[in-house]
């Protein structure tokens, strides 16, 4: 079940500096104009833009080996939701079904994102931390602050 103040959301853009380990994902919301912006590390950054490009890794990365596990259990993802805030830090879930069962999976958001763009699933970010995000953003351009997963 989709919580009632979930906003779905679309990865929008990837900024990945080779300078730094901080890489930055954006995404839109489907249907409106709100955006979310998050760091995330160098790994889960390249994974997401792999999967975009449709380059195959020659051997499964953590994403793949995690979509893959899943599965063999008789798992699906299903749908992530980024639901809370605190100090700064984001918190993502994974909804994974397996018969008729329910699995939320506390997970970091690059994680929860990556793995989702691996398996084309829906990402929901909460109300409440979009009204945090926008409140605290600032007046610069968007992609350059310091909220991290």
């Amino acid at each position: 079940m989709i919580h009632p103040m979930s906003v779905q959301m679309e990865l929008s853009r990837i900024l990945i500096r080779e300078v730094t380990d901080a890489q930055f994902i954006e995404l839109r919301e489907i249907g409106g104009d709100r955006t979310f912006p998050i760091v995330v590390g160098t790994t889960e950054a390249y994974a997401i833009d792999r999967r975009l490009k449709g380059i195959e890794p020659e051997r499964p990365q953590t994403h793949e080996l995690l979509a893959t596990l899943i599965e063999t259990l008789g798992g699906e993802l299903h749908r992530i939701s980024i639901d809370d805030l605190v100090d700064g830090t984001f918190f993502a879930k994974l909804y994974v079904r397996q018969g008729d069962v329910e699995h939320e999976i506390d997970s970091r958001p690059s994680d929860a994102i990556a793995l989702g763009v691996a398996l084309q699933v829906p990402i929901f970010v909460e109300e409440h931390v979009l009204d945090e995000v926008e409140k605290d953003r600032p007046d610069e351009e968007p992609m350059e602050f310091g909220w991290e997963d």
